[in-house]
């Protein structure tokens, strides 16, 4: 019986296990089974279609950061930007900023500080002594012409002595003969050799103190020097100190043992003017300060030769509107179909009369010229060169009035943008 019962519990144990293991079977054949059911997971993986996200890659869309890279526009990137071929500058003449000028202040305040020193000797004739320094600047020479005792020699030396340069003074006499102007070649016993001794012409400043006293054959001396800047003796240029200006002085009522200067010795001039009397507060005001008026010897030099030569330079730099140019050759033109004009001005007088208005317009601050300063130089610059007809001579007919004529005649451009320049 107990045989019997074990067998009974054996048996039992050996279903069970069977039992369990053909569960376990079953449930393993039926999760295999499921299996094929849930395969549609495969098609999940088209996640490689997820593999869009390299559109998302985009990112470098946001790489538009170098965009705002122009956070480093500064000035200096878009200069070369104005410059590109694919963005043309405006070139409209009526554009009302000038092209980059260079800064003329500092010519402007050595002008006037030339300008102020001789005044100190020289009251109440600032129109006149601008005019001379003007001629400074521009490179010419000046005639003062005028009655006895109203300053011409006082006047060209306080230029003189207002700059760091050397200076003459000739005194023009009717035996004074060219080389006492000029120089001479003498003998040198000691070196046995000629060498050449310079004359008073070699000074940076030199004062022809009443040149229409001197021969024609000494005037002509000047000749050379005045236009080339050197002598030439004996074959052998030598050139003068710069700057060089000659500033000569002439009676007109003392025609006694005196000389005209030909038409050819008038054209070296680029100016020629007059002092003329002081008015009544300039007289009574000279005559209060009579004891105390500085006299030339006091003035202290404003400015060096180099200085002026580099000022000189600067001068190119000014702009002149084709329309000024126009309106300078008009005039000059006028002057030679005038009936009362048989001689008109040269090229040299329309060359003179630009150089004048372009220092004028630097001295007033300026980078460009305008009409008014033609006007105001037409007179002192152009009147000497002309040849008056013997009808107009013997109408008493002067050629400062036939200048003012033609200034009245030919129309002047208007003051607009296009003066100044275009960017």
């Amino acid at each position: 019986m107990e045989t019997t019962a074990v067998d009974d519990v054996t048996q039992l144990s050996h279903a069970m296990q069977l039992g369990d293991v053909t569960q376990l079977s079953d449930a393993t054949h039926a999760a295999s089974a499921r299996e094929p059911a849930s395969a549609p997971l495969p098609m999940a993986a088209p996640t490689p279609m997820a593999a869009p996200t390299p559109m998302a890659a985009p990112t470098p869309v946001s790489a538009p950061t170098p965009v705002s890279a122009p956070t480093p526009v500064s000035a200096s990137k878009l200069l070369p930007l104005a410059a590109s071929p694919s963005m043309p500058a405006d070139t409209s003449a009526d554009t009302l900023a000038p092209p980059a000028m260079p800064d003329f202040s500092r010519f402007a305040h050595t002008f006037h500080s030339i300008v102020s020193a001789i005044s100190r000797v020289i009251l109440g004739k600032d129109d006149v002594i601008e005019k001379v320094v003007t001629a400074l600047f521009a490179g010419g020479h000046v005639l003062l012409e005028d009655t006895p005792g109203t300053g011409k020699t006082q006047l060209a030396l306080g230029l003189a002595h207002s700059l760091s340069s050397s200076f003459a003074r000739i005194q023009f006499t009717p035996d004074l003969l060219p080389s006492d102007v000029i120089g001479v070649t003498i003998y040198d016993q000691k070196d046995s050799r000629f060498t050449f001794r310079k004359g008073p012409v070699f000074a940076s400043i030199v004062l022809a103190d009443e040149i229409n006293r001197a021969s024609p054959k000494t005037q002509s001396a000047l000749l050379e020097v005045m236009e080339e800047g050197k002598i030439t003796v004996d074959g052998v240029s030598h050139p003068v100190e710069q700057p060089f200006m000659v500033i000569a002085t002439q009676n007109p009522t003392e025609l006694i043992g005196t000389y005209r200067l030909p038409e050819a010795q008038l054209d070296r001039f680029l100016l020629k003017t007059s002092i003329g009397p002081p008015d009544h507060a300039t007289s009574m005001k000279i005559l209060r300060k009579a004891h105390v008026l500085r006299d030339t010897e006091d003035i202290l030099p404003a400015v060096s030769g180099d200085e002026i030569l580099a000022l000189r330079q600067s001068l190119s730099a000014v702009f002149i509107a084709d329309s000024i140019l126009e309106y300078i050759t008009r005039v000059v033109e006028a002057t030679r179909h005038n009936d009362d004009v048989a001689l008109g001005v040269s090229v040299r007088g329309a060359l003179a009369l630009m150089k004048c208005a372009t220092v004028h317009a630097v001295a007033q601050g300026r980078g460009y010229v305008i009409p008014d300063d033609v006007i105001t130089f037409a007179g002192a610059a152009l009147a000497h060169r002309l040849t008056l007809t013997p009808d107009a001579l013997f109408a008493q007919k002067r050629p400062e009035k036939v200048i003012e004529e033609i200034l009245d005649t030919v129309v002047a451009p208007q003051n607009s943008s296009s003066l100044r320049g275009s960017s």
